[in-house]
């Protein structure tokens, strides 16, 4: 059975752990509870924790001149403040997080398509923008996965999400006692997965861990893992997989009679147009391998980014239409 590292993963507390939205309800979402037995959450809500209460009424992101302020209507309360020095204690206070799911359109978790008004009246237009806390988790944590709920229905954005999520769990694991020799093994097992997000970036972080100038293992940890953030936060076209099913089909293709054969460059064309997922062409690839024992496709991350049961189809309608 394959093993994970759990990724520590930050969570609005409304989405599933309590009742805790200015209304006084919990939202039903279904990645959250999904992922639950597999990562270790830490939940937040900035709203209760600046003392707001449950229920309470609603607060708004106001345009003030060149600044952001957090406005209760029905009170008269500006609690922007408040908010502030919230957000730099927890974000000050936390350590070796992999990940962020929080509260779409909040006006404090939002990261995109929060209303933010033009002046404190009751009736005034308004544009859309991120709220509070969510912009300063894309400020200072915004090279590890960070996604809202709403946005983690498309199925495209949440296999992308829970990639980085357990890649960055395994390298905060490598890193508690990092040595050249963990570092290499690390790379190698993250090749073919590298490959789909970057050939370019791959090989340079190749080059990394060849550490030609024999530099310190926390000089070299450090270069490696400020690249490999940039090159995965990007997500991989889905050319960039066909290529990659390819190159790893190219390990055990020999072996297969001409109907395997057939059905595996059929799927991936079936892949190309949509009517299956990446990972039904990942389980036969993995089966392919089992067969002939190819060690180094076994030990590919790409075969097994994340946890079996976190794969489902359901989607938002969307597919790749992004």
């Amino acid at each position: 059975m394959d093993t994970f590292p759990k990724p520590r993963v930050v969570v609005s507390r409304c989405l599933g752990f309590e009742k805790c939205r200015y209304d006084g309800s919990v939202i039903s979402d279904p990645t959250v509870p999904l992922l639950e037995p597999h990562v270790e959450y830490i939940t937040v809500c900035p709203e209760k924790e600046i003392g707001l209460g449950v229920p309470r009424d609603p607060v708004r992101l106001v345009q003030k001149n060149d600044e952001k302020r957090l406005f209760q209507p029905a009170t008269g309360k500006d609690v922007t403040e408040g908010m502030q020095s919230f957000i730099d204690r927890f974000l000050d206070g936390l350590v070796e997080v992999d990940g962020f799911i929080l509260k779409h359109r909040s006006p404090s978790c939002g990261l995109s398509n929060v209303k933010i008004y033009y002046g404190f009246e009751e009736k005034v237009n308004h544009f859309r923008g991120k709220g509070m806390f969510g912009e300063a988790v894309l400020r200072s944590h915004g090279s590890l996965p960070v996604e809202d709920e709403g946005r983690l229905r498309n199925f495209s954005i949440r296999e992308h999400f829970l990639t980085r999520l357990f890649t960055m769990a395994s390298f905060r694991e490598f890193k508690k006692e990092p040595t050249m020799k963990g570092l290499v093994n690390f790379h190698t097992n993250n090749k073919l997965l590298f490959m789909a997000f970057s050939q370019d970036t791959m090989r340079e972080l190749g080059r990394i861990t060849a550490n030609p100038e024999k530099q310190p293992i926390e000089k070299v940890t450090g270069s490696y893992e400020v690249l490999m953030r940039k090159m995965l936060a990007t997500m991989p076209r889905f050319t960039s997989w066909i290529n990659v099913l390819q190159h790893a089909f190219g390990f055990i293709s020999d072996g297969l009679e001409k109907e395997e054969k057939e059905l595996f460059l059929n799927s991936i064309e079936e892949y190309r147009d949509e009517r299956i997922p990446l990972s039904t062409l990942i389980k036969l690839l993995k089966s392919y391998a089992l067969r002939f024992n190819e060690e180094y496709l076994l030990r590919q991350t790409f075969l097994k980014p994340f946890p079996l049961d976190l794969v489902k189809i359901t989607d938002s309608g969307q597919g790749r239409k992004l």
